[in-house]
């Protein structure tokens, strides 16, 4: 069994790769780490793939996955959680940002504290401004969103037990809220530590401001996601029934008052010309769809085939 399973993405890094391979050997062997590094290639326009295949020549600790195309970090991610072996699975980046210094005390993190997650805080960072300001601004809503609160959700120097990455799934852009997905989960042994933050040295960066507002989209996916992936009738359902009954007793009330006037042999309003009238209508349709929303959510869910898929902490004599 290996200790360690090093996950790292890539994306037009081929400048990177030599050095960073050559660091995170030097301090395995420092360590006497049993370990391997998934070299995952996310479809890259470079050399990156060529000197991949170059170390795995020179190292048979080194694996490599390449894509057809640009998935993105999520689907990397994914991929080497489910290939990896070790105890252990460190994530971080390729572009020689993070410190392979800081993996022995990550790792000490979760095999001897035993936290299910540690998560990398770069508390001095050497970003521009158009990055740091975007990411203090996600972080700080995360944390409000979440519960979970770690300084900097984004890093990609991370931690994780075994048994975490083989019970969470990671797709489109939620690998910035693994945390968070692994909490839902029921992970909830979650840790910081303060690492090294370098200044990048090869290649551009790939941060956009787009991926801010796709972030907190995404954290309110995880956030609904979480709370009613496998109920959704039990959020639509309250809303609707809750908006239908509110248009309800606003016609009721307007018909009530019609039939005072009549009984009254008074002149009795028309209905449609009180606003109320339009009120309750809208009302009772929206709370009529987002019924049916709860329950084609149902449908889907009942079919789908993670319907009935837990994270198991432990099993006692089930042979």
């Amino acid at each position: 069994m290996l200790n360690l399973s090093l996950v790292i993405p890539l994306f037009n890094e081929d400048e990177s790769l030599p050095e960073l391979e050559s660091w995170i050997a030097k301090v395995m062997q420092t360590n006497n780490f049993s370990y391997e590094v998934l070299f995952i290639d996310d479809g890259s326009t470079d050399k990156s793939w060529a000197v991949i295949e170059s170390l795995i020549q020179n190292n048979p600790n080194v694996k490599g996955i390449k894509f057809r195309r640009n998935y993105g970090k999520s689907a990397a991610l994914n991929i080497g959680f489910a290939e990896s072996k070790g105890d252990v699975i460190i994530t971080m980046d390729a572009d020689l940002q993070d410190s392979p210094e800081e993996i022995p005390e990550l790792y000490k993190r979760i095999t001897e504290d035993h936290y299910d997650i540690i998560s990398g805080w770069k508390k001095k960072r050497y970003d521009p401004i158009t990055k740091t300001l975007p990411t203090k601004l996600f972080n700080w809503a995360t944390r409000k969103m979440s519960g979970i609160y770690l300084h900097d959700f984004n890093c990609g120097l991370k931690a994780y037990s075994k048994e975490v990455v083989k019970n969470i799934e990671v797709y489109g852009e939620m690998h910035r809220y693994i945390p968070v997905i692994a909490k839902s989960a029921g992970f909830t042994k979650i840790g910081e530590q303060v690492v090294e933050h370098r200044a990048r040295k090869y290649g551009t960066t790939k941060f956009g401001l787009n991926r801010f507002v796709n972030g907190l989209l995404d954290l309110m996916t995880i956030f609904f996601m979480g709370r009613f992936g496998k109920k959704p009738m039990h959020f639509f359902g309250v809303y609707g029934l809750l908006s239908f009954l509110l248009g309800f007793f606003i016609a009721l009330y307007l018909l009530v008052d019609k039939m005072l006037h009549i009984m009254h042999h008074q002149k009795a309003p028309l209905v449609a010309d009180s606003p109320f009238f339009y009120l309750g209508l809208v009302c009772m349709i929206i709370g009529t769809q987002l019924f049916l929303a709860g329950f084609i959510g149902e449908l889907v869910s009942r079919n789908s085939g993670e319907r009935n898929h837990y994270a198991v902490s432990k099993k006692v004599n089930m042979d």
